[in-house]
């Protein structure tokens, strides 16, 4: 069964709340982030992001990029602008998105639940992406970014957050995205008591919705330090969550770009693709997909939709899936993407960002051909999990994010 513990949460004074939170670090480049915290002293990009504070060209994995991230927190810690809570707590987090909220409970998660598959994964991850997040944890000696959990809903949790939530929010602000959030402390011990227990006896498994490569690299610290102090109790055999009930959450597609045709033609490729999808060119209104096994693709300035016929679906779990289909029969045998965890002549971009993001990269010429894809559905991610296989990489795109600096866990 599922152990979360709570913890003294180091957090932003109320009246620098809305300045300190921030997008996490890996929705973003450094120039985008620059722009983001531009005249804000108080953004947590300072330290999630510290190479914005450096001199530009930097390579963002060098050590003094992760040293730089070390001052900052401190700075953040001497400031004032975040303090320590007196005691341990459960914290719940709401976040409100065009008219949808999610409410989560924030809690440390056990990286022996994450060794022991009891924090179900459904992506691969990447050696040097792991090696970042693992440097940037060792040198601030915390965890300030959560990791996006899900669980199946449960009448009795969803009581005690309903309780909770009645009382005045210790955070209310909104970003500049426009979304509300909001916050309200646990620190009653019978509640606190009861969440534990209800974690421990009723959900048997929780599952990483976003984070992949910062729940890994928190797990692989906290063992490193346990190796090292042999003290299985201590803070760092944990690390910082959000954990939220699945039918609150809903699943945004994740679209791919590819920047040449492996050498065919427009005409050539668009054949080839007709032997497998049937092909309409449609207007930019109709172009996003409404349906399973639909696509939308953009090339020359122009939108073809792509149905898949049924010869080309598989029908086990990862086969048929739309991110397999595209790869299995257009990316993969047609475009040469093989391998699109490592292979540079392909992109991936949230579907927050819209069609138009897809058609903006193609015609600055960046790309030479995009495609929009249905979204993964929060049951498919969970059976696919619950499986113990993986997703073909960049499958699901959440929104809202968490944000950065709300919560920091020190180990």
């Amino acid at each position: 069964m599922t152990k979360i513990k709570p913890f003294k949460a180091l957090r932003p004074k109320r009246e620098l709340v809305h300045k300190v939170a921030s997008l996490p670090y890996d929705v973003m480049n450094t120039k985008e982030a620059t722009e983001m915290s531009k005249g804000n002293e108080f953004s947590f990009l300072h330290v999630s992001r510290s190479e914005i504070d450096l001199p530009e060209g930097v390579d963002v994995h060098s050590p003094s990029v992760y040293e730089k991230a070390k001052t900052s927190f401190q700075s953040f810690i001497e400031r004032g602008v975040l303090f320590q809570e007196k005691k341990e707590c459960y914290y719940i987090y709401s976040q409100t998105m065009t008219g949808r909220t999610q409410t989560g409970i924030v809690a440390c998660s056990s990286i022996d639940d994450y060794f022991n598959n009891i924090i179900k994964k459904h992506e691969f991850t990447r050696p040097e992406k792991e090696q970042d997040r693992i440097e940037h944890m060792e040198a601030l000696q915390a965890h300030v970014g959560p990791i996006f959990l899900t669980f199946k809903s449960n009448p009795l949790i969803d009581s005690l957050i309903s309780k909770t939530i009645t009382k005045d929010a210790e955070y209310s602000f909104e970003t500049e995205d426009g979304i509300k959030h909001q916050v309200w402390i646990i620190d009653n011990e019978q509640d606190i008591n009861q969440l534990t227990s209800l974690f421990e006896h009723e959900v048997p498994y929780t599952y990483i919705a976003d984070g992949h490569h910062r729940t890994a690299s928190a797990a692989k610290v906290g063992l490193k330090l346990r190796e090292e102090n042999n003290e299985p109790s201590a803070e760092y055999n944990f690390f910082l969550s959000v954990l939220f009930p699945s039918e609150q959450l809903a699943i945004m597609d994740y679209n791919r770009a590819v920047k040449d045709l492996n050498g065919l033609t427009k005409k050539t490729l668009i054949e080839k693709i007709k032997d497998r999808f049937d092909i309409t060119l449609v207007d930019f209104t109709e172009a996003k997909p409404n349906q399973l096994h639909q696509f939308a693709m953009y090339i020359d300035k122009s939108w073809y939709r792509l149905t898949a016929r049924e010869n080309i679906i598989k029908h086990d779990p990862i086969g048929i899936l739309d991110v397999s289909i595209l790869q299995d029969n257009i990316l993969s045998p047609l475009l040469g993407i093989h391998d699109p965890r490592t292979d540079n002549r392909i992109d991936f971009i949230g579907g927050i960002r819209g069609l138009e993001a897809l058609r903006n990269r193609v015609d600055s010429g960046e790309m030479a051909i995009a495609f929009a894809l249905f979204p993964v559905s929060i049951e498919q991610l969970m059976n696919i999990a619950d499986s113990n296989n993986v997703m073909p990489p960049k499958s699901t795109w959440f929104e809202p994010k968490l944000r950065d600096g709300l919560f920091c866990h020190l180990f």
